[in-house]
């Protein structure tokens, strides 16, 4: 699942980041390795490959990710998003998109696809970059607030030290619903104008209370802008 939702790597805040595009088109390629897969503060799958190719144009995004795990009996994931950003002012942004959750080998009678809408605004608070996001996920019917928190500091004209962190509120009627967290620390560095290379460790727990609530891992990849 799109953790829309927090790249620490890029400071990404929910599953749609604001862009600030101009009129033309960029491609953006991402190729993380992750020690495991966190999704709102519950784990889905332990090593995991998760490639990721974006479009924007001006406010427009739309784009692909997946999860393909290393262990065999956990099945991939594949996530279709797309959005639009609205400049409130210099400093904050309205985002609306939605992603179509698909698990093309998981049968439905286990698990089914999923369609969420989500609405976010995003912005900067002396030097901070903030994120509240609300998420209503169709299927089952839930609802998640998030809020995230990131701050960048330049190391170099090429290395940057990335923190973020995270906090949300899953509402699940008729279920159990819980709030989560996380954190992280990252390094970043820009190989040349195209590409980045980064590695970070995130921490994420929650207070589900029948579920395993602490969560450790890494996160290394290279993106590619074109």
């Amino acid at each position: 699942m799109k953790k829309t939702a927090l790249l620490i790597a890029a400071l990404a805040v929910g599953a749609g980041s604001l862009r600030a595009q101009d009129s033309s088109y960029s491609l953006t390629v991402d190729f993380p390795f992750v020690s495991k897969y966190v999704f709102r503060g519950i784990q889905l799958a332990d090593e995991s490959i998760q490639p990721s190719v974006e479009f924007a144009s001006g406010d427009f995004y739309a784009g692909i990710w997946s999860s393909q795990p290393f262990t065999k009996n956990i099945d991939n994931e594949f996530d279709f998003y797309a959005g639009y950003g609205v400049a409130l002012n210099e400093t904050w942004s309205l985002d609306f998109g939605a992603t179509y959750y698909l698990y093309p080998e998981t049968p439905s009678t286990v698990f089914e696809d999923q369609f969420e809408p989500f609405v976010g605004l995003a912005g900067d608070i002396g030097g901070f970059s903030t994120a509240f996001y609300l998420y209503y996920e169709t299927q089952y019917e839930l609802l998640t607030y998030q809020g995230s928190l990131g701050y960048s500091i330049p190391l170099s004209d090429a290395v940057s030290f990335d923190l973020a962190a995270s906090l949300g509120f899953v509402d699940a009627p008729g279920n159990e619903s819980y709030t989560y967290w996380d954190f992280g620390a990252s390094f970043s560095y820009a190989i040349n104008e195209t590409a980045s290379a980064y590695a970070g460790v995130t921490y994420a727990s929650n207070d589900i209370g029948f579920a395993d609530d602490d969560f450790f891992w890494v996160t290394t990849g290279l993106t590619i802008s074109f």
